[in-house]
């Protein structure tokens, strides 16, 4: 289970020669999910009984590789958050001496490579952001949409920073509150959101368009104003101030789409642009 008093921050997901590993901050370190750590390495159908099994065993040997788990809150396929085995990079190297798989050398190259950025970032947050920003040109966004999407992620941090500080936890209350924002903003959930774009797993903000980052920006630096201006304390009343944020970002869509005669809000995705891309280059 999750240790109180411990601080848990939401971070993007790795990947291992095309395999995504989710991760998250915890107390200053990336902690990792296991089960997505044992389908890197065994390409199990099943990562996660293979995990119970590897479990069972390791408790029946008597073995502590498993006290090195902590369970922490990801998000999974359905978009929503639960609670999953997770380890940091110590935890994993002992894990990993534990299930047979030649992809266990590199695959520790690469944990340690890791965990080497992480440490990287914290002494110079900078080389966190020109990562990020190179990740984007790599997959192929512009110059001006990435700026965007930075400049959207400051406002996310400070908002949940203000959360943070305001009473809300880490997780399930986030959501909720996103969700005030997000049905005020565009009229649906981030959940329905990405079943309008035939998304999954997949990160929902890296498949807006211009138009939908500036709303959602404008509803969270709002609500982050309102939260300061009014002195918010509390999960309800932080979820009417992202009720209002939203619904300043709100009014501002409708009357966009007024004057355009069309939705923001579309099923236009990155993954169907790269795809079509892809065809007419082929």
């Amino acid at each position: 289970m999750t240790q109180k008093g411990m601080s848990v921050q939401a971070a993007p997901i790795a990947v291992f020669k095309g395999r995504q590993v989710r991760r998250i901050l915890h107390d200053g370190e990336w902690w990792f999910s296991v089960v997505d750590v044992v389908a890197v390495l065994t390409d199990s159908p099943d990562a996660g009984a293979y995990w119970r099994k590897v479990k069972q065993r390791l408790n029946a040997e008597g073995s502590e590789v498993v006290t090195f788990c902590h369970g922490l809150r990801l998000p999974a396929s359905d978009g929503k958050q639960y609670e999953t085995d997770c380890a940091d990079t110590e935890g994993l190297f002992r894990i990993i001496q534990s299930i047979p798989s030649p992809k266990a050398e590199p695959f520790k190259r690469w944990l340690a490579k890791v965990g080497f950025e992480r440490v990287q970032e914290i002494e110079n947050p900078e080389l966190a952001t020109k990562r990020t920003r190179l990740l984007y040109k790599l997959k192929g966004y512009s110059d001006d949409w990435i700026e965007k999407r930075m400049r959207g992620i400051a406002i996310r941090e400070e908002l949940t920073d203000e959360w943070q500080k305001r009473g809300a936890a880490e997780g399930t209350e986030y959501e909720i509150l996103t969700a005030e924002i997000s049905k005020a903003a565009f009229g649906v959930t981030p959940t329905e959101y990405k079943a309008i774009k035939g998304l999954k797993r997949e990160n929902l903000r890296d498949h807006m368009d211009d138009f939908e980052l500036i709303f959602t920006m404008l509803g969270e630096r709002s609500t982050t104003e309102i939260h300061r201006q009014e002195d918010s304390q509390g999960v309800p009343k932080l979820k009417a101030d992202a009720n209002a944020g939203g619904q300043i970002a709100g009014d501002a869509r409708k009357a966009l789409e007024k004057r355009l005669k069309r939705p923001v809000v579309s099923s236009r995705n990155y993954l169907r642009q790269e795809a079509a891309r892809k065809r007419v280059r082929g």
